[in-house]
């Protein structure tokens, strides 16, 4: 029977041990492993210029929306003072204080042989300072107090009374200014026309005659309702 001699199974089983080693599969495996990683670390670099594009532009939007709302509130705010003027405008158009309606209604309030002879009005005023909105932390904008004042009238009427008995038409004069609709209206209900002063029965020339007549001065006093504008 022959002998069979292999004169290369030496380095065939070489060659297979080396394929058979578990380094060189560690190696591949370990090159696969880097490349997946790589590969995911590329998606991950991909997905995260993406995600600061987006944030980017979001940020963009909501400057624009911030800059916006400021506007928004700042307008607001003009429009806010702007109604106040004008509602202080047209409160002090409608209760203005008007010399001339009152000697208007002083003339229609007569009373027989009663003569006005001086009348006064005296008006002060009590300033009160403005006050600017604040804006808190929150962005919540408090209204200011636009500038005010308080009124206060005090009417005096100086009158003479000549009638028969020089005195008695003294509270006719006052029911007579107070039932008149323009100063009931200044007097409002808790007002009244006060007497301040009626002078002894003196004698005083007549108009239009050379005769003097006994008659007495007397002195009414109304205060005004106070008004805040």
């Amino acid at each position: 029977m022959p002998i069979r001699l292999n004169l290369l199974a030496e380095a065939q089983a070489a060659e297979e041990m080396r394929r058979k080693d578990p380094v060189k599969r560690s190696l591949w495996l370990a090159a696969l492993v880097i490349s997946l990683v790589l590969v995911w670390s590329s998606s991950l670099q991909l997905k995260a210029m993406v995600a600061n594009r987006e944030l980017s532009r979001i940020q963009g939007q909501m400057g624009a929306y911030t800059n916006e709302y400021q506007q928004v509130l700042a307008n607001q705010h003009k429009t806010d003072e702007i109604k106040q003027k004008l509602a202080a405008l047209r409160q002090l158009s409608a209760n203005r204080f008007l010399q001339a309606s009152l000697l208007n209604s002083l003339q229609q309030a007569t009373v027989e042989d009663v003569q006005l002879i001086h009348v006064k009005s005296e008006q002060t005023y009590a300033l009160e300072a403005a006050t600017r909105p604040k804006t808190n932390e929150n962005n919540r904008v408090t209204l200011g107090k636009p500038a005010s004042a308080t009124e206060r009238i005090v009417l005096t009427v100086d009158a003479n009374d000549a009638s028969s008995n020089p005195g008695d038409q003294v509270n006719k004069l006052q029911e007579a200014l107070t039932a008149n609709p323009y100063v009931g209206q200044l007097l409002g209900k808790s007002n009244m026309i006060s007497l301040k002063h009626v002078s002894p029965r003196q004698l005083f020339p007549t108009p239009g005659s050379t005769v003097n007549k006994e008659s007495v001065l007397f002195t009414l006093e109304a205060r005004l309702p106070e008004k805040t504008r």
